[in-house]
C-alpha cells in the first residue's frame, strides 16, 4: 500500500474550489458522516452548511433521524447525511438506530468516519472500521474531529493509529483529515476533499435549500436538544418530543404573524415528569424560552410555543409507541 495521505493545513487540495474555464463538470451527490456516538459529526455537518440542521448536545445518541444538510458551491452540491451514531443496541430503538446507518451507507457517494482527536481508538471504533471495511465500492475518508482540544503530538500519533486501522482492516483511506468544526479549521478544505469523490451531475436541490428535513422534524429535534440540557445524566435517551400542530394566529395583521407550535416532549416513567418540569415548572419554562429563541431563528418569525409533558411508558422498547414517535 501507498504513504499515508494526510490533510495538514499547509496541505493544498487537489482540485480548486472555484472551477476555471474548461475544468471538472459540476458534481452532485452524498457523502455520509458514520462514528461512534457523540465523535461531532453532527458539529461537522453544521459547520459545512454554515447553519444549525442538525441538533448538537454532550451526550452520545442525540441524533436520531437522519438529517441532510446541504452545502451549495459554484463547482458541486454536497448533500451530506448526518446519522445517528453505531452502536450495540440495548432497546429496539437502538436496533432500527443502527439500521437507519447501514441502509445509508448503502447509498451515499462517501462515507466520512468520524474519529475524535482526544480519544484513543477503542473497540467501537474498530466495530464500525471492520463494517466500513466490507463496503468495498464507496470511498472511505477518515475525519479526526475535535482537533482544537489535543496538542500536535498526540494529534499525530491519532493520525498513524487510524491509517494503520485502515491497513489491519485490508483497505486504505482515500484521505485522512484533521478538522475543528469548533475553531472552523479545515472544514472547506474536507469539502474540497470530498467533492472530487461525486459523481457529476446537476445540482440534486434548489439554491438556497440548506436540508430536506420538515420543518416540524427540526421544530422537534430544537426542543429535544434544549430540553435535554440539564437533564442528560438522568434522562439520556428517554426523551422524544412530538410537534402536534402549528398553525398561524389568526385576526394577527400582516406585518404582525405569530405562529402558535403545540408541542408534547414525551418520558418513559412518570417519576421522570417532575425532573423535566422542575421546581414550580422553572425547568420546562426554560426549555420553552430556550428553544422558542431557536425556532424563531430558524422559521424568521415569532412564535407562541405551547409544551405539555407527557409519560409514554417504556416507549423505547415498544413497537407501537415507536411508530407514533415517528421511529
Amino acid at each position: 500500500m501507498g504513504a499515508m495521505s494526510v490533510r495538514t493545513p499547509s496541505s493544498e487540495p487537489t482540485e480548486p474550489t472555484v472551477p476555471s474555464e474548461g475544468s471538472a463538470a459540476h458534481r452532485a451527490g452524498f457523502a455520509c458522516f458514520v462514528g461512534r456516538p457523540n465523535a461531532g459529526k453532527s458539529t461537522l455537518t453544521n459547520a459545512l452548511v454554515g447553519q444549525k440542521v442538525a441538533i448538537t448536545a454532550d451526550q452520545p445518541q442525540t441524533t436520531r433521524h437522519t438529517v441532510r444538510g446541504i452545502v451549495h458551491r459554484p463547482d458541486a452540491q454536497l448533500i451530506l447525511v448526518d446519522t445517528p451514531g453505531l452502536h450495540k443496541p440495548r432497546t429496539l430503538l437502538g436496533e432500527r438506530l443502527n439500521d437507519v446507518v447501514r441502509t445509508t451507507w448503502a447509498e451515499v457517494d462517501v462515507i466520512g468516519f468520524c474519529l475524535p482527536a482526544n480519544e484513543k481508538l477503542g473497540p467501537g471504533d474498530r466495530f464500525i472500521a471492520k463494517e466500513l471495511a466490507a463496503i468495498k465500492k464507496t470511498p472511505k475518508i477518515a475525519i479526526v474531529t475535535k482537533t482544537d482540544l489535543v496538542e500536535g503530538k498526540a494529534l499525530a500519533e491519532q493520525l498513524i493509529a487510524i491509517d494503520q486501522l485502515g491497513r489491519e482492516l485490508g483497505f486504505e483511506w482515500a484521505e485522512i483529515v484533521p478538522v475543528s468544526a469548533v475553531a472552523d479549521k479545515q472544514v472547506d478544505l474536507l469539502a474540497d476533499l470530498l467533492v472530487p469523490l461525486l459523481p457529476e451531475g446537476p445540482a440534486l436541490y434548489p439554491e438556497g435549500d440548506l436540508t430536506d428535513e420538515p420543518e416540524q422534524v427540526m421544530i422537534a429535534e430544537l426542543i429535544r436538544e434544549a430540553a435535554l440540557e440539564g437533564v442528560r445524566d438522568e434522562l439520556p435517551h428517554s426523551i422524544a418530543v412530538v410537534v402536534e400542530e402549528m398553525l398561524p394566529r389568526e385576526d394577527r395583521p400582516a406585518d404582525k404573524p405569530l405562529l402558535d407550535i403545540h408541542a408534547f416532549v414525551y418520558i418513559e416513567r412518570p417519576s421522570q415528569k417532575g425532573i423535566i418540569i422542575g421546581p414550580k415548572g422553572k425547568r420546562l419554562k426554560d426549555v420553552g424560552i430556550k428553544s422558542r429563541k431557536q425556532i424563531e431563528a430558524l422559521l424568521g418569525t415569532p412564535v407562541f410555543l405551547d409544551l405539555h409533558v407527557k409519560v409514554a411508558k417504556d416507549w423505547q422498547r415498544d413497537p407501537r409507541q415507536l411508530r407514533k414517535l415517528g421511529f
